[in-house]
C-alpha cells in the first residue's frame, strides 16, 4: 500500500516536536532549537574564524613570485592530481559567481 504526500502532512499535522534541553551546538541546529541570540553568537564565531584564516594565509603576491620563480627556474612540476583539483576548483568557483 502506498501512502500519498497529502495523507503523510496529514497525519503530521497534528504533530509537535516535544521540548528539549538540547546542550550540544550542532544537535541545535539540526533541530531547530537554536535562538537567535545562539544564532548570533555562532556567526559572530564563524566570521571571527574566517577572518583569522584569511589573514594567515600567505600575500598573494608572495606566492606568484614564488611561482614564477619556480617557473623560470624549470622547477615548477604540479602533479596530475594538483592540475585537475585546481580545475575542478575553478570550475566551482565560476559557478558561484
Amino acid at each position: 500500500m502506498r501512502i500519498s504526500d497529502t495523507e503523510v502532512k496529514k497525519a503530521l499535522s497534528g504533530f509537535t516536536a516535544p521540548e528539549v534541553d538540547v546542550q550540544d551546538e550542532n544537535l541545535k541546529v539540526v533541530l531547530g532549537v537554536e535562538t537567535d541570540e545562539d544564532a548570533s553568537e555562532r556567526d559572530a564565531q564563524l566570521v571571527k574564524d574566517l577572518t583569522k584564516q584569511v589573514l594567515d594565509m600567505p600575500d598573494r603576491e608572495e606566492m606568484v613570485a614564488s611561482l614564477k620563480a619556480k617557473i623560470e627556474a624549470g622547477e615548477y612540476n604540479p602533479s596530475s592530481h594538483d592540475i585537475v583539483d585546481t580545475m575542478i576548483r575553478r570550475a566551482i568557483a565560476d559557478r558561484m559567481r
